[in-house]
């Protein structure tokens, strides 16, 4: 190793230290706050820790490092008793990140030490959160850790039996359950995080990311109870609807690059149409405060998970059947059948399908993920006319037509 390679895992452990410094600094500034170290000493820390870590590789032990630590942690044991202890944590892992700098590992660390920074920089609004939460979130949470897990890692990753049964794979089949329930756990955590107070804008986008369908059958409900909320309700109705097609975009970039090329197209369409309503209806919306937010369970649930996989299962046999049996038009059918159900479980399936049979085309596959996304909001504008009130209807029926028909001109043009 030259000097220069040396020179940049030194300099980037001290830039870690700094990071994580520089914030116990600001967070001692004040009245009665007096914290054991700041930026000087966090600095000196990562330091202490990349050299250790260098001695160690020279002596071909992992001594120099352990020394380091155990140093670290009786100074600020016996400097400061039991007070402080999320700053005596940090200073050990301040200690390791530097470490990690000389081990070539600048990303992790950089990554660590923002996780850290993040952790201690947001201590009222975590406690705050953490008061929230629920034994039926926590309960929830538990289910999610063992879906992910623990049965995850011990399901076969390999496909099983004739075709069209050839197509299905446990452990492709269960990360896609994961995923689908990761997006939506994360939503609601964050949408738990910052509540619906913040806008219903902001309500309409976190709903939309958890359950566009939900948020439509929740507000078009409340629509009859306060018809004089008819247009902040439509916004949000809009949001959530634009954000499905984002939402669809992200899944269809991580699970098949190569088919986003003939999505693009009629997802930004169907984007941008959404935004332009929803625009027109935030500048229609009259300021009147919600003062009854829409209140989200929980999404994870276990049986909604078992569903999920069965419908995605029976998703991936169907198109390779109508496929098999009737061509790119058994698939599209499927898309646009199974797209009223669940078009997250379509999308998944279709993103997968071209890569398991080579018959499939690509512009197909792609053709049925959007007859599943028209297919889906057509259910939800359904649920608007049967459950929605008459304002609400001549709100968002308006854009709905403007929404299909930008994603099916781009589609099929």
């Amino acid at each position: 190793m030259n000097d220069l390679h040396l020179l940049f895992r030194f300099t980037s452990a001290l830039a870690v230290g700094i990071l994580i410094g520089l914030q116990r600094e600001s967070a001692s500034e004040g009245p009665g706050k007096k914290l054991p170290a700041g930026i000087r000493t966090f600095a000196l820390l990562a330091l202490a820790g990349a050299a250790a870590a260098m001695v160690g590789d020279l002596a071909g032990s992992a001594l120099p490092l352990t020394v380091v630590l155990a140093i670290a942690g009786i100074f600020f044991s016996i400097s400061h008793g039991h007070e402080n202890m999320t700053t005596k944590v940090a200073s050990v892992i301040t200690v390791l990140a530097g470490a990690l700098c000389y081990m070539n590992r600048v990303p992790l660390a950089v990554g660590v030490a923002a996780a850290v920074t993040f952790l201690l920089s947001f201590k009222l609004e975590l406690h705050r959160f953490a008061r929230r939460l629920t034994r039926a979130d926590m309960y929830a949470t538990l289910k999610f850790v063992v879906v992910s897990a623990v049965i995850l890692p011990v399901l076969p990753d390999r496909s099983f039996g004739p075709e069209p049964f050839n197509v299905l794979n446990p452990f492709k089949i269960w990360l896609f359950v994961v995923l689908i329930s990761g997006i939506s756990y994360a939503a609601y955590i964050l949408m738990q995080a910052v509540g619906p107070e913040k806008g219903i804008g902001l309500t309409g986008f976190l709903g939309g990311m958890v359950s566009s369908t939900a948020l439509t059958a929740s507000f078009a409900d409340r629509s009859r109870e306060n018809r004089k909320l008819s247009k902040s309700f439509a916004f949000a109705i809009l949001v959530a609807w634009t954000v499905m097609f984002f939402r669809i975009l992200v899944v269809v970039l991580v699970l098949n690059p190569k088919l986003l090329g003939r999505l693009w197209l009629p997802l930004c369409a169907g984007m941008a149409a959404g935004l332009a309503y929803s625009a027109v209806l935030y500048l229609m919306e009259r300021r009147e405060p919600n003062k009854k937010p829409v209140v989200f369970t929980n999404p994870f649930e276990l049986k909604s998970a078992l569903k999920f996989a069965a419908l995605f299962s029976a998703i991936l046999v169907v198109s390779s059947y109508t496929q098999n049996r009737f061509g790119n038009t058994g698939v599209l059918f499927s898309g646009f059948a199974l797209g009223l159900a669940d078009v997250d479980a379509v999308v998944l399936s279709m993103a997968r399908l071209p890569l398991k049979i080579q018959a499939v085309h690509m512009t197909t596959a792609a053709q049925a993920i959007m007859l599943a996304a028209a297919a889906n909001t057509l259910l939800k504008a359904g649920i608007v006319t049967f459950s929605g009130s008459s304002a609400l209807r001549r709100l968002v029926l308006p854009g709905f037509v403007l929404m299909i028909a930008a994603v099916l001109i781009a589609a099929f043009a």
